[in-house]
């Protein structure tokens, strides 16, 4: 265990070209899950945790661990599963999503994957509209579950997505005018919130799962014009994608022609200084740390009137 601590610690400081580095972890079961490295601020065994009165069923308690107060939910309860039951002797995954540090308590933490984001596919199919999976990955035979954790997070605390009144009243696009904006992030959940967000600006939003999706439906829309930034001035999109992530779509957009003026904001659930070189040299406008809906209105509203 602690070789696993060690490289979750290195590989945080690590970004990689259209790569991504994965936690892999159990529930009870047989079944693999994986989580992206990046988000992944700790592993430890689980210690005593606190149980308070009004938790969410899915929030088994909170862990008070140096100094900071930690809400640790039960990945299997929270996905439809049985809950975990011998706590003391199962581990914490300590993330960062959306501003807020969570634990995430799994039966056991194995080690981490190197893959390629071409190597992560979206869900089946048939899994369905009510499916936790954001993403799959075949690993020595065995397909490893990534889960959409903005999902499971907006059941137990949803985010607010309106603006509040201060940030309404600053926006300064014409609102009898409709911008064509293309909103790409592989959760439904977060596809949705910033659609709600950005209500507010009267866009014409179009949604892509994916940046591979995403980058088809650019080219698609280029073929009769040499310069498609007059019809789609801006694109908001997630970085963690399956099959082409969003500093790779950014860096495809900047090498064509006719794509290359396009306004790129990168909204996701990373943060961190490695983002900021990354951005800058994709050649991305803006990057907006999810989820502030404020944020994201007037960064949305600075692009388009540029």
């Amino acid at each position: 265990m602690s070789s696993i601590l060690e490289s979750v610690n290195k590989r945080t400081q690590l970004v990689g070209q259209n790569r991504l580095e994965l936690l892999l972890f159990r529930f009870d079961g047989k079944q693999r899950f994986g989580i992206n490295v990046f988000k992944v601020k700790e592993v430890l065994q689980c210690p005593p945790l606190t149980t308070l009165p009004k938790l969410n069923p899915f929030v088994r308690g909170v862990a008070h661990i140096r100094g900071t107060t930690i809400s640790v939910i039960d990945l299997s309860a929270a996905t439809g599963g049985q809950p975990i039951q011998d706590i003391s002797s199962s581990f914490i995954i300590i993330s960062e999503y959306n501003r807020s540090v969570q634990g995430f308590l799994v039966q056991s933490v194995e080690r981490i994957i190197n893959m390629n984001w071409e190597s992560i596919l979206p869900p089946p199919v048939g899994a369905g509209r009510n499916s936790y999976l954001t993403a799959v990955a075949e690993v020595e035979d065995e397909l490893i579950e990534i889960l959409d954790v903005e999902k499971i997070l907006d059941e137990i605390s949803p985010v607010k997505t309106s603006l509040s009144k201060e940030a309404s009243d600053a926006l300064t696009l014409d609102r009898d005018k409709q911008y064509n904006v293309l909103v790409i992030d592989d959760s439904s959940v977060a596809r949705k919130q910033i659609v709600r967000s950005l209500s507010d600006l009267n866009l014409n939003i179009d949604t892509a799962k994916d940046g591979k999706e995403a980058l088809q439906i650019l080219k698609e829309a280029a073929e009769n014009t040499d310069d498609l930034s007059y019809e789609i001035p801006l694109i908001i999109s997630d970085i963690e994608m399956p099959e082409m992530d969003g500093y790779t779509l950014t860096a495809e957009i900047r090498d064509d022609p006719k794509l290359k003026n396009i306004k790129v904001v990168l909204h996701t659930s990373l943060s961190g200084v490695f983002n900021q070189a990354m951005v800058e040299k994709v050649g991305a406008n803006d990057f907006i740390a999810k989820f502030s809906p404020d944020e994201l209105a007037t960064a949305v509203n600075k692009q388009l009137s540029l």
